[in-house]
């Protein structure tokens, strides 16, 4: 069996672990768990850390459990919060779910009959059927104030600057997670909790809970709190969360972000976020330190994981899609592309909108260039750079009596305007 805890850690992916942890991994195959937000119907890559942590333990022969928090979605969990969150209803929670399991079912393996084979279950399952009164009587009596009050979620929220403390929806929330450590190591013989570090808390409360009320043992791993090196929050650009969801953050746009990471973070983020291993990971290293222009990390990056989050098709179709910048993409290029892969490829370039019935009959390329849009401030400059070669419509070089009809558009209802080797424009028809 190979050594989970080890191969966390040449990741850099443990940040505490329970003293004992390893040794358990090592004896026999350790059922697992991760608790998963269900408050959209998409992971975002923050999530990535926990899945990639489940998926090595499957490789290591442990079964993997994703608990998905339909019952703690309900209240909001404090840590690293410095403010409530909005509640959601059953309907939504069950949607969300099944939309995870289809994301999450990219990494690790449900449906075959192995004995390690992934699970999902839902804490809102177990939790609906609890009433408040026999929740504080068999579970909340086994927990002392003081030892919640010592927990630095806790502490944190309730000597907040902002005065505003916190719940005691929030407050009761580590009992709510505590419980379902209890409720998987009875029901599937859980014996390990898995999260991010700002989970400790959480998590110790549970392997408590299963000291106190089943006198069973249980154990906690973290991982740290992925940063990127610059300072900025992972997983954060300026138009919001990187997401899973094509819908949501095409795979062109999932690639960009990958390929443009720093040299320091690719060198992270290929241990944590790849299953390649150590040697060729080192290897990959040594030779982009040789030309770190070529950003040969960051290739092998974004490579793996756009493939695992989308496929190898969206994989090449976002590189493809990133050449047409640097002036490699032909015409057969720009017509594969799809209409949001184009719309995400030249998102900022100056646009143009022109009726249809400009070009149902034809429209000369002098009259669409320096008439119908603004690209050319005349006719004379228009010319004067066609003579050049310096024109391009749909990355082909056009003459001052070409004629652009419909036959030509992209997704039915675009043109891609070159003027020079570096300026972009999109004529949106319609």
């Amino acid at each position: 069996m190979k050594n989970f805890v080890e191969e966390l850690r040449w990741r850099g992916m443990i940040h505490d672990v329970m003293p004992g942890t390893e040794e358990m991994l090592q004896k026999e195959m350790v059922t697992a768990y991760v608790g998963i937000d269900p408050t959209a119907d998409s992971l975002h890559i923050g999530h990535l850390v926990s899945i990639m942590m489940l998926r090595h333990l499957q490789r290591s022969g442990h079964r993997p459990v994703v608990l998905v928090g339909g019952a703690t979605g309900m209240i909001g969990d404090p840590s690293g919060k410095s403010q409530e969150r909005n509640l959601l209803d059953e309907p939504t929670l069950r949607h969300n779910q099944e939309c995870l399991k289809g994301q999450i079912a990219h990494f690790l393996d449900f449906d075959s009959e192995a004995p390690n084979k992934a699970v999902m279950a839902n804490n809102y399952d177990w939790m609906k059927e609890f009433s408040f009164l026999n929740f504080i009587r068999d579970v909340g009596k086994h927990i002392t104030v003081n030892y919640m009050m010592a927990k630095d979620s806790v502490k944190k929220r309730i000597s907040g600057e902002n005065g505003e403390g916190m719940s005691f929806t929030e407050f009761t929330y580590q009992l709510v997670q505590g419980y379902d450590f209890l409720e998987l190591y009875r029901t599937l013989g859980c014996r390990l909790q898995m999260g991010g570090s700002d989970q400790w808390g959480n998590i110790t409360t549970g392997t408590e809970m299963i000291r106190r009320i089943a006198g069973g043992e249980a154990y906690a791993l973290t991982c740290p709190l992925i940063t990127k090196s610059d300072g900025g929050k992972f997983g954060k650009t300026e138009q919001g969360n990187i997401w899973l969801d094509p819908d949501r953050t095409s795979p062109y746009q999932f690639y960009q972000f990958w390929i443009n990471v720093s040299d320091t973070d690719a060198s992270k983020y290929i241990r944590i976020f790849t299953t390649r291993l150590k040697e060729a990971i080192e290897a990959l290293e040594a030779e982009h330190a040789q030309a770190p222009h070529l950003r040969v990390l960051q290739k092998a990056l974004a490579h793996d994981i756009t493939c695992d989050v989308h496929s190898e098709a969206d994989y090449i179709a976002a590189v493809e899609a990133s050449e047409i910048l640097f002036g490699k993409g032909t015409t057969e290029t720009l017509h594969r592309l799809g209409e949001k892969t184009l719309l995400s490829v030249f998102d900022g370039v100056p646009r143009f909108n022109i009726a249809k019935e400009v070009l149902d009959n034809g429209c000369n390329i002098l009259d669409l260039l320096a008439g119908q849009t603004s690209i050319f401030p005349s006719k004379g400059e228009a010319r004067r750079t066609m003579k050049d070669g310096g024109v391009m419509i749909n990355r082909e070089k056009v003459a001052e009596d070409t004629v652009i009809n419909t036959a030509q558009l992209l997704n039915g209802r675009y043109l891609l305007a070159q003027r020079g080797k570096k300026n972009y424009y999109l004529i949106i028809v319609g």
